[in-house]
């Protein structure tokens, strides 16, 4: 599951626990749909109202996360019934299955031969490029990952996806800057995203850690002033309060001369980080097990931390 899950790109937490709960609703959702019932009643949907397209597309993300293979299989072909085996994201989401049901190196490695064999006759099919250089990056072809996604980018620059995922490359191998130009790029199609300031704030903190007196915490502000507008852009951010109460530690800050940010400040927002941490953790440990939106790791992970500050 761990290696499925880092092919895939999926995170941990409360998506996997919703994936599997949305995979266990597969036999009954599938079966409905067999007799020739719509989708459009049912929860997985959205409130806004996709197709069935959409909504197919969900379960069968939701089977591959959680190794239900076969409810997955299903799904694929229903789709590829429905819009036909061409449909570039049909084509796309069969890559993904094969990838995620590839037993040895040696499949995956047809299977990006596949890629390169759909691209050599339609070279702008978008789902396929991407499907390409997620697997070059499983394959641990992280330059030849870059490459790619570079040249996406020189084609679709407003692919705020695209945008990420070539900063997690680049942190990868430890260029922050490129990471840290990459997250800012994505941050001017989509301003709001208090998901992509978080970890453009957490990247920055990294690199700023690298470094030493004023270009440390030239850095380091610039981390805090992003923490600060991923909670403003969402108040219950968990991810964005825990990056707040590290790069507002009293440890860093007591030790500066050089933040041009008042002291007094700092100590504040490090005192509302920690509040709302604590509040969170909480919350969640009064709760049920599988009543909580965070998991066990999540809370692991917080509760230390207020234990180092």
């Amino acid at each position: 599951m761990a290696a499925r899950t880092r092919q895939l790109g999926v995170s941990h937490g409360s998506n996997l626990k919703t994936a599997f709960h949305h995979s266990q609703q597969a036999p009954v959702i599938l079966g409905q749909q067999s007799s020739g019932r719509s989708l459009s009643g049912l929860y997985i949907l959205n409130q806004e109202g996709s197709d069935d397209f959409d909504a197919l597309e969900k379960l069968f993300f939701s089977c591959i996360q959680s190794t239900d293979d076969e409810s997955a299989l299903l799904c694929l072909e229903r789709l590829t019934q429905r819009f036909g085996s061409s449909n570039e994201r049909v084509m796309a989401l069969r890559g993904l299955y094969d990838e995620a049901t590839a037993e040895s190196q040696t499949s995956l490695e047809l299977s990006l031969k596949r890629y390169d064999d759909i691209l050599s006759q339609d070279p702008v099919n978008l789902p396929i490029l991407k499907r390409r250089i997620a697997l070059l990056r499983s394959l641990s072809k992280t330059s030849d990952a870059i490459s790619s996604l570079v040249k996406l980018l020189d084609a679709t620059p407003t692919d705020v996806e695209a945008w990420c995922e070539l900063a997690e490359l680049y942190q990868s191998q430890g260029m922050s800057p490129q990471a840290i130009f990459s997250l800012e790029e994505a941050l001017l199609i989509v301003p709001h995203a208090w998901n992509v300031h978080a970890r453009l704030g957490e990247i920055l903190y990294i690199y700023a850690c690298s470094l030493e007196g004023e270009a440390m915490y030239k850095q380091l502000q610039l981390s805090i002033r992003h923490f600060c507008r991923s909670v403003e852009l969402c108040d219950d951010y968990l991810r964005g309060f825990y990056g707040l109460a590290l790069a507002t530690s009293p440890s860093l800050v007591n030790g500066s001369s050089e933040l041009t940010v008042g002291k007094d400040t700092l100590f504040s927002l490090h005192a509302l980080a920690r509040r709302k941490l604590e509040q969170t953790l909480s919350r969640e440990n009064s709760k049920q097990p599988h009543l909580r939106e965070y998991d066990e790791n999540e809370l692991s992970a917080v509760k230390k931390l207020l234990g180092r500050l």
